[in-house]
């Protein structure tokens, strides 16, 4: 993937989210941020090339096109099917759900996640949720899961000061439901991916900003055909597979929402 393609990616999905004034800024942060964060929280490392050090222009653009509500993506959102509870299922996410608010415990104040490696995606760009990304865990996450080793540590913004309100995993994005099951049981929780994006061709990268765009993923195009007949690049899955958690909650469904706030069962 060529550097320009990745700018692009995230300037649209962070731009959506933010007001069209900031638009240009917002391009351009994402374009000064080519390098380690670029991967957007381990989303896409499923080998090598994917590693924070091999920016690539798909993630980036495609981090700023899905800024928002994920859940009204339609065709570029694909979600795990809810399964039948099995014993042991609840017990299990009991467990991830306690690893998880240990690890994110510790990490409260923000200071001390940035002191143990975590590095913060595009801070200076307003965003809804602020992913601060261990790449290590987020490559450990390629071959096994540790509860509490999450991917990302994710927080709101209040004023100049951040606060802890989830953490998110990843798993490769081939990784059948089965396995990902056998990570986080798909009865309690559903793993999400981003899909079917169109990275626009470079003299039209500021249609992902429109109205009604057609490329990025809020776009109107979702399939390869369409995406070739527009001149853009066509990309099944952006990202690996992505599940959040927001153990400070009461309830499970906010616990396990896909976006915090919002039933992950919608």
């Amino acid at each position: 993937m060529n550097k320009g393609l990745l700018a692009t990616i995230f300037a649209a999905a962070f731009c959506l989210a933010a007001a069209q004034a900031q638009t240009n800024n917002a391009g351009n942060q994402a374009s000064q941020h080519n390098m380690a964060g670029m991967d957007m929280s381990g989303h896409d490392m499923s080998d090598k090339k994917d590693m924070p050090n091999a920016a690539g222009d798909d993630n980036a653009s495609a981090m700023h096109s899905m800024e928002g509500r994920h859940m009204d993506m339609g065709p570029h959102m694909k979600m795990t099917s809810l399964r039948t509870p099995k014993p042991g299922d609840q017990e299990r996410a009991n467990e991830i759900v306690a690893a998880a608010r240990k690890a994110a415990t510790k990490y409260e104040d923000y200071q001390v996640a940035l002191n143990d490696g975590f590095k913060i995606f595009l801070p200076d760009v307003p965003q809804k949720q602020y992913h601060f990304t261990n790449y290590t865990y987020a490559f450990e996450a390629r071959f096994g899961f540790n509860p509490e080793h999450p991917t990302s540590l994710l927080y709101e913004k209040h004023g100049d000061d951040y606060k802890l309100v989830g953490v998110m995993y990843t798993a490769p994005k081939s990784m059948p439901e089965d396995e990902l099951d056998q990570r986080v049981p798909l009865s309690i929780a559903q793993w999400h991916e981003h899909v079917n994006f169109c990275a626009p061709p470079p003299d039209k990268r500021q249609e992902l900003f429109v109205p009604q765009a057609k490329f990025g993923l809020r776009g109107s195009i979702a399939t390869k055909e369409d995406c070739d007949l527009a001149g853009g690049t066509f990309k099944p899955i952006i990202f690996n597979w992505m599940v959040h958690v927001y153990p400070f909650e009461k309830n499970s469904a906010d616990i396990w929402a896909v976006e915090r706030g919002m039933d992950h069962h919608d």
